[in-house]
C-alpha cells in the first residue's frame, strides 16, 4: 500500500522532524522516472526503503483558526533504529546510494545536528564548499557557513530509516519563498525544541515517526487553498484513520458529533490529541452538514475553542 501511494501525484511525503524537513511533491504532468520503491522528477526524488517493524499512524490536526485540518499518515519506527545521530559534521564519501548515476560521484557531508530521526546531508560537487566542509565542525560554529551552502546549492539528501528524500532545486535566500516543488527547512528555532513530532500527534510510546505521506484532501488542495469537497478523498482518510488511526481520537471525534446534533456538552479533553481530535470533529461537522454551523458555533462557544488545540501544531499537510 506504502509503495503504491508513490504512483500518485496527488500524495505529498515529507522525511525529517520537526525543524529539519525535506518534502517531495510532484505535479501531474510532470515528467517522471519510477523504479520499485522510487520516484525522481528534475527537481528531486525519494526513495522508500520500510523496515519490517514500520508501524502507520493515521491523524488529523486543526491548522489555524478558520476551520481547516491537516490530514497526515506518519511512518514509524522503533526508535531503537534510530540511525547515529552524528554531532559534527562528518564526510561520508561518494555518494553511492543517490537516486541518479549522474550524482554518485558527489561527496556526501552529514551536517551533524544530531537528530535521532534524520540524518541531513548535502551533496557536494563544488571544490570550494568541499574545502570549507572539510575544515568545519559544526554547522554553525562557522558564522558564513550557512551562507556559504546556500551560495552553493548543493543537493540537499535526507536520510532515514524509512529511505531518502533528495532536492535538487536551488536553496531560496533566507527571506525567500520555499517552491512549491520539492524543498527543504531548516529551522534552528525548532530544532532547539527537541521535539520528535507535533504535540497534537499521537504516536505510540516507543516510536519515532521518520517520514510521513499527505494523500488528497478533501477541503484544500496542496497549496491550502479551498476547493470543491471530494467525498472520496474524505472517505479514503477516514478508512485510513479506521485501520491505523489512535482509538482514543476516533471515540473523541464520534462523541463530538453525537454531543452537537444533540445540543449536550463536548467533551474537553486534556491532552493535546485529544483536544485536536475535538476541534477537527468541529471543523468536519460544519462541512458535512452545513445546517449545524450555528451548533457547532455554540458548542464551540461553550467549549473555549482555544482549549481545543495546543499552540506548536506547525507539522501537516
Amino acid at each position: 500500500m506504502i509503495l503504491d501511494w508513490l504512483e500518485r501525484s496527488d500524495a505529498g511525503w515529507s522525511m525529517g522532524t520537526p525543524g529539519a524537513v525535506a518534502e517531495f511533491i510532484r505535479t501531474s504532468d510532470e515528467p517522471v522516472a519510477t523504479a520499485p520503491g522510487k520516484v525522481v522528477t528534475a527537481r528531486g526524488g525519494i526513495r522508500l526503503t520500510p523496515p519490517g517493524e514500520l508501524r502507520l499512524v493515521a491523524y488529523e490536526t486543526p491548522a489555524g483558526p478558520h476551520g481547516h485540518w491537516n490530514q497526515t499518515v506518519a511512518l514509524c519506527v522503533p526508535a531503537a533504529l534510530a540511525g547515529p545521530a552524528r554531532a559534527t559534521i562528518t564526510e561520508l564519501g561518494p555518494d553511492a546510494d543517490a537516486l541518479r548515476p549522474e550524482d554518485r560521484a558527489g561527496v556526501l557531508f552529514d551536517l551533524g545536528l544530531g537528530l535521532p530521526a534524520v540524518d541531513v546531508c548535502v551533496r557536494v560537487t563544488d571544490p570550494d564548499l568541499l574545502a570549507r566542509l572539510r575544515s568545519a565542525t559544526t554547522l554553525f560554529g562557522d558564522p558564513h557557513l550557512v551562507g556559504a551552502i546556500v551560495a552553493s546549492g548543493p543537493h540537499r539528501v535526507f536520510v532515514t530509516a524509512c529511505g531518502r528524500v533528495e532536492v535538487f532545486a536551488p536553496i531560496p535566500p533566507v527571506d525567500g519563498r520555499s517552491p512549491d516543488g520539492p524543498h527543504t527547512h531548516l529551522l534552528p528555532t525548532l530544532l532547539r525544541d527537541g521535539r520528535t513530532h507535533p504535540a497534537t500527534a499521537p504516536i505510540p510510546p516507543g516510536y519515532l515517526p521518520v517520514a510521513a505521506v499527505y494523500l488528497a484532501h478533501p477541503a484544500v488542495d496542496r497549496t491550502g487553498a479551498p476547493r470543491d469537497w471530494d467525498d472520496e478523498a474524505f472517505a479514503e482518510f477516514a478508512d485510513l484513520l479506521a485501520r491505523f488511526g489512535d482509538v482514543e481520537q476516533r471515540r473523541l471525534k464520534a462523541e463530538s458529533w453525537r454531543a452537537v446534533r444533540a445540543g449536550a456538552p463536548l467533551p474537553i479533553p486534556v491532552d493535546p490529541p485529544g483536544r485536536a481530535a475535538v476541534a477537527v470533529a468541529l471543523r468536519q461537522l460544519v462541512r458535512l452538514e452545513p445546517a449545524l454551523a450555528g451548533a457547532v458555533a455554540a458548542a464551540r462557544g461553550q467549549a473555549a475553542e482555544d482549549l481545543l488545540y495546543p499552540d506548536g501544531d506547525q507539522h501537516g499537510g
